[in-house]
């Protein structure tokens, strides 16, 4: 499991031109199973992205694809997660052991 924050970079006056491409390019995520679910960071620092992938190198690849990324609109960080324990509901979020 995965979290990327992506935080506001150098060239975030850009962000409206690149938009609708981030935008696909999240949407993309979500329709190849990837993304689990996206939203802001607040106070308006960027976004973060919870996810599952493959590898962290599939992953690490993917955010790199971001128009954002490419375009340096933000920056990323990731970080993996080993979920051992959820709330009721979550189950699936739990590695197979």
């Amino acid at each position: 499991m995965f979290i990327a924050f992506l935080t506001f970079a150098d060239n975030r006056a850009a962000a409206p031109d690149h938009l609708a491409a981030h935008n696909r390019w999240i949407e993309q995520g979500f329709a190849d199973g990837c993304f689990l679910a996206v939203g802001k960071l607040l106070p308006a620092s960027g976004g973060a992205i919870f996810a599952e992938a493959p590898s962290r190198a599939e992953f690490e690849r993917r955010i790199a694809a971001d128009p954002f990324v490419a375009h340096n609109v933000v920056a990323a960080e990731i970080r993996e997660i080993d979920i051992w324990r959820t709330g009721d509901g979550l189950d699936g979020l739990k590695r197979a052991a």
